[in-house]
């Protein structure tokens, strides 16, 4: 029971007898999944340059990548998977403006600059900075860390010859006549992704549009796969069959996926997480 006077903001303070009180789930289907791209082309069509300048920028990164270590590949894995666990904290500014659209607010540079330059800014009377969406991408980081330092040790130990190039890793693994070696590592894969997603889900568009944490975010982020396990994995289903997409166009349809997939997984966190009460990191814009 609430005491007079009592602040209902102050349950999501991060003092620590209260730090760990969660925002609560919302009902929501299969149907959702698609719905959230639709309204994700919905938003890219407000601002498309603004949107699909995000894909550019990616796809040209990914191309990069490519180019730098095509003969080299646990450098090229370690750099793509690197790349993929942290595309969430890359779209940051792909979910403030879809917040931005929602609020009807302008969608322009200024928005993108000041999404990329206030995390930076310590505040003193804000103890929940946005340096916790530094905090958690470091996190991502370190996850595709361990998943390239797994699946070398796994390569290294089972493959029938040494792999060194992509085009040993499908001669040897993905199409060698008398190996399961391909099918226990997309396995392995799943199994280390699986926590990667239920961690990140909700997590950066959490972070950015409320003031939590990156504990309260993580673990808000689990509570919705764990409320909706049946449409979360349909929705990381879709999430890796259109980046899959996106990789096999050498890069080109990212420069789609990319804001489709930022744009979308916003409506996903406002479908299914519960702010009612929970502070806004920035106010909204008067007379916008």
């Amino acid at each position: 029971m609430q005491e007079p006077g009592q602040n209902p903001e102050e349950k999501f303070s991060v003092k620590p007898q209260s730090r760990l009180k969660l925002p609560g789930i919302l009902p929501i289907s299969g149907q959702n999944a698609l719905f959230w791209l639709y309204l994700g082309w919905k938003d890219m069509g407000h601002s498309p340059w603004l949107s699909l300048g995000h894909g550019l920028v990616l796809a040209v990164c990914g191309g990069l990548i490519t180019w730098v270590a095509h003969d080299r590949f646990w450098l090229l894995a370690g750099a793509v998977s690197g790349f993929l666990v942290v595309a969430p904290v890359l779209a940051t500014s792909l979910y403030a403006m879809s917040r931005a659209i929602e609020r009807h607010e302008a969608v322009n540079l200024r928005l993108l600059f000041t999404t990329w330059t206030q995390w930076q800014t310590l505040h003193n009377r804000e103890p929940v900075s946005y340096w916790c969406l530094v905090r958690f991408g470091l996190l991502l980081a370190l996850a595709g860390t361990g998943w390239v330092l797994t699946s070398s040790a796994l390569i290294t130990l089972l493959a029938p010859a040494p792999i060194h190039t992509p085009m040993d890793f499908i001669r040897h693994v993905v199409l060698h006549p008398d190996s399961h070696l391909f099918a226990l590592w997309l396995m392995l894969g799943g199994l280390l992704a699986a926590p990667v997603f239920a961690s990140s889900v909700v997590s950066i568009p959490l972070l950015l549009d409320r003031k939590m944490n990156t504990l309260q975010a993580v673990l808000t982020s689990w509570k919705v796969v764990l409320t909706h396990p049946l449409p979360m994995a349909l929705w990381a289903f879709l999430i890796m069959a259109l980046t899959l997409l996106g990789l096999f166009s050498l890069f080109i349809g990212l420069i789609v996926v990319v804001p489709l997939l930022g744009h979308a997984s916003w409506h996903a966190y406002r479908d299914v997480v519960d702010t009612q009460g929970v502070p806004e990191r920035m106010p909204r814009q008067e007379g916008v």
